[in-house]
């Protein structure tokens, strides 16, 4: 049986950076909501399914360093690390899939773009949003991306879930405070468009 491990370190490992659909040389949308949360040089920021994303490329240019990426591929891992040099060293890489068995320190923002949607079993889901919980300081931001409804209903191959921001914070649960959304139209590198939902959420401290 393929695992998730497998099929995404083949991806990575026969594909260039920018021969795959979800590449963006500037990943406006994601930086945009990040800089609504309140980004500063100060934030701690996990960046979930960050694979070879450019997303960590622009948060260590605006001075991060408290940085985490997380992606259940080794071959993105090293990618990434390849391409920002010296500046890996400033960063947190976690090789794991974010339904298993990991931990961080606790972390400002959770940004994920296009991992949640991959998790098609009910289970894996639960498992997810337990690590987000864990990870999340209280009142921290969960920034998840998926494809929206009238998006792709496959990708790389395998299914995925396509979600509203409200159909999302109910899979999100209790605490989670949904404090905007974004519609986002994705042109891969051959010229499709994708249609994607943004939705920024607030981990409402406990009373």
């Amino acid at each position: 049986m393929v695992t998730r491990q497998d099929h995404w370190n083949a991806i990575y490992r026969t594909r260039g950076e920018a021969d795959v659909s979800w590449f963006e040389a500037l990943p406006a949308a994601s930086l945009g909501l990040l800089e609504a949360a309140g980004l500063t040089a100060d934030t701690c920021v996990v960046d979930v399914g960050g694979g070879e994303s450019r997303v960590v490329d622009a948060l260590l240019a605006r001075g991060l360093r408290c940085l985490a990426v997380l992606d259940v591929s080794g071959e993105a891992l090293a990618h990434a690390k390849t391409r920002v040099g010296a500046r890996a060293e400033d960063v947190t890489w976690i090789e794991a899939d974010v339904t298993g068995s990991w931990s961080l320190k606790p972390m400002d923002i959770w940004h994920d773009r296009a991992v949640f949607h991959f998790l098609a079993a009910a289970g894996d889901r639960a498992r997810y949003v337990a690590r987000l919980r864990e990870t999340l300081k209280p009142g921290g931001s969960a920034i998840i991306a998926t494809f929206a409804l009238d998006g792709p209903s496959t990708c790389s191959g395998l299914p995925v879930v396509r979600y509203s921001a409200q159909t999302l914070a109910a899979e999100l649960g209790g605490g989670f405070q949904l404090v905007e959304t974004r519609h986002w139209q994705h042109v891969t590198p051959r010229g499709a468009s994708q249609s994607f939902q943004y939705a920024r959420f607030r981990l409402t401290p406990e009373p």
